[in-house]
């Protein structure tokens, strides 16, 4: 998508709310990996899935910044919660303060752990879950994350076009782009979902539980 496309589609959707675009600047410029944000687009697309499926519990497994828990947390209704999991112990000093002042702060579990050993000890069936921690345990991710999935939800998976590394054979041997490429092969066969992929930035699948 070239810059002026991507402009336009930023003036005709939901504009961005002043606290996200503080927490995307913040990011770009107080951590390495900036663009690994949700950012505005991508933000006003989840917030607009969780309005859309209505979910009670979320669980995301990557939190990096806070900007896709804060997006999502926007569209909770009234009960809702997510349980956001950050490997990276060093990612707690920027992103909690941005978590727990903003105005969604009540809506957002925000944990340091590993989602795959923590998530199943909380004991609640999650009604989506948001996948976009490390790519090379995508496919790992899925498959103990899913049970705790209740039938008729979803599972929204990021980067899953890994900047178009899935069709350059250059890439082929890369650790997160074979990681990407068994997860994508794995969904794709999997007889318990369904699923969509949307070019959408990075690549977003969206997964569905068989009911």
């Amino acid at each position: 998508m070239n810059y002026e496309l991507e402009s336009y589609l930023l003036q005709h959707i939901e504009p961005e709310p002043e606290y996200l675009y503080r927490l995307w600047r913040a990011t770009n410029l107080y951590t390495v990996h900036g663009r690994m944000a949700s950012g505005h687009l991508q933000g006003r697309l989840l917030k607009m899935l969780v309005q859309m499926i209505r979910p009670k519990a979320i669980l995301e497994v990557g939190t990096f910044s806070g900007y896709s828990a804060l997006s999502m947390a926007e569209g909770l209704g009234e009960g809702g919660k997510i349980y956001t999991f950050e490997i990276n112990d060093e990612m707690e000093d920027f992103t909690r303060p941005w978590i727990e002042q903003s105005p969604m702060a009540s809506k957002v579990d925000f944990r340091i752990g590993d989602a795959l050993a923590e998530a199943p000890k909380l004991g609640i069936v999650f009604d989506m879950i948001f996948l976009d921690g490390d790519k090379r345990t995508y496919l790992q991710c899925y498959e103990a994350l899913l049970p705790l999935l209740r039938p008729g939800g979803f599972i929204v998976a990021d980067n899953t076009l890994w900047d178009g590394h899935v069709v350059d054979p250059a890439y082929s041997h890369d650790p997160q782009t074979q990681g990407i490429l068994q997860f994508n092969d794995h969904v794709a066969s999997d007889p318990r979902t369904e699923q969509v992929i949307l070019p959408l930035r990075d690549g977003l699948t969206l997964i569905r539980k068989k009911e």
